[in-house]
């Protein structure tokens, strides 16, 4: 049985390898970290992240990811063709021409069941052959409630995504408050292609039986075989209430309700088929409840990345500086410089030009304490030895956060930034 397993997954790869969506996701993903990339260098004339490696590391998830849920899928069990699996992917390029969000597998395929219930019998008489009639045989048969089953199986695994890798491409931004005023923020943003490989029956394909009998999928007496394809999830978070770390846990959790509760009524769904269209609709809707509640959740709580009187609030490190070497961390405030209470920018920098050769440093910490801090300055560190700060009512730029569709979003270099005119203090 492993020989037969093994032939099958090696022979999954190679359809993984030629699959021309696995490099459409690709491509999604690097037009989006380059677009991060560009915010960065726009607002804070540096790069955080490396794009190379960002991408690497996305790919190299993703793999462990798709290894992970498929294993998990070898006992759920599924019953999809691969004609489904392109119709599930021509309908999320459809669905992204709306909304870039919508590149999401749960839309999709919540979709493609609302099309079955409502579409298939409208049709059945009126369409006769040609394409038109194999594509109505694709959705008909289509095995709804193990697509759903599936789209739980993926949040769940896109909720350990998101509590291992969420903060590891977390951009600080400058975003509009609720006041109208600027405010320090955090866009978390990931993205990954995973290889499913899925056990489906297959007729005369394999001769050798599995010791067990997957819950969807029907019986794999007659043979069975690995259905290899990629899907695309992803995670995309703003959050000007909470340090990224507890946004991502936050976020975590909710995906694994999510993700549990739409498993849930899939396998309601295959006890009793009328709940079918229940599932494909509560895959939508509840993916888009998260994203609404996670809105108004940031609405409800004040911002943390302001300047207070105390000092001025660190929103960012940058890697490998010396702020960094000294244990700064964002949410921290600056307290004073070389013997001197900083309250704006050009305070901070006026401070650390008094002494070229070394600074002092009197931070308040998370818990309210003051730490001392100290290091020499060198002529090839950072102007601010590394330190990213809150925004301030002189911000040049900042991120306007309005859903856009995939044409606006190609046709801008960098769709949502725009130039601080209002003068307001942050």
């Amino acid at each position: 049985m492993l020989i037969e397993f093994w032939n099958k997954f090696t022979g999954g790869l190679m359809q993984i390898v030629i699959n021309p969506f696995y490099y459409l996701g690709i491509i999604f993903i690097v037009l989006q970290y380059r677009k991060q990339i560009q915010f960065e260098r726009k607002l804070f004339h540096t790069r955080l992240h490396s794009l190379l490696a960002e991408t690497w590391r996305t790919l190299l998830w993703g793999w462990i990811g798709g290894l992970i849920a498929s294993i998990l899928m070898l006992f759920i069990g599924t019953s999809l063709s691969m004609d489904t699996m392109i119709i599930l992917w021509v309908l999320s390029f459809i669905l992204i021409l709306f909304r870039v969000r919508f590149f999401c597998f749960a839309y999709a395929a919540g979709l493609l069941g609302v099309l079955q219930v409502f579409l298939v019998p409208l049709l059945k008489d009126k369409v006769t052959d040609g394409f038109g009639l194999k594509l109505l045989t694709v959705l008909r048969e289509t095995d709804v409630p193990s697509l759903i089953a599936l789209v739980g199986v993926l949040h769940l695994l896109e909720a350990f995504l998101v509590a291992r890798q969420g903060t590891r491409l977390s951009t600080p931004l400058f975003l509009e408050g609720k006041r109208g005023n600027v405010v320090g923020g955090y866009q978390m943003q990931n993205f990954w292609p995973v290889p499913l490989f899925l056990l489906v029956p297959f007729q005369g394909d394999s001769s050798v039986l599995l010791p067990w009998q997957p819950l969807f999928g029907g019986s794999l007496e007659t043979g069975w075989t690995l259905l290899s394809f990629p899907v695309m999830i992803g995670f995309a978070e703003l959050t000007v209430s909470r340090f990224p770390r507890d946004k991502t846990v936050w976020s975590a959790k909710l995906l694994a309700l999510y993700g549990t509760a739409v498993l849930l009524t899939a396998v309601l769904a295959h006890l009793w088929g009328p709940l079918t269209i229940v599932a494909a609709l509560l895959s939508i809707a509840l993916h888009e409840g998260l994203v609404w509640y996670s809105r108004w959740d940031e609405t409800q709580r004040s911002p943390i990345f302001v300047h207070e009187r105390r000092g001025l609030k660190i929103l960012a490190i940058l890697p490998n500086s010396p702020a960094e070497e000294m244990g700064l961390v964002p949410g921290e405030l600056v307290h004073k410089v070389n013997g001197i209470r900083v309250h704006t920018k050009e305070g901070l920098n006026q401070a650390l030009r008094i002494n070229a050769a070394f600074c002092k440093l009197e931070v308040v910490n998370l818990q309210g304490e003051i730490k001392f801090l100290h290091r020499a300055v060198f002529d090839t560190d950072h102007y601010q030895l590394g330190i990213l700060l809150s925004p301030d009512q002189n911000a040049m730029y900042y991120v306007e956060t309005t859903q856009v569709t995939l044409f606006a979003y190609l046709g801008s270099k960098l769709t949502g930034l725009l130039r601080n005119n209002t003068g307001k203090s942050a």
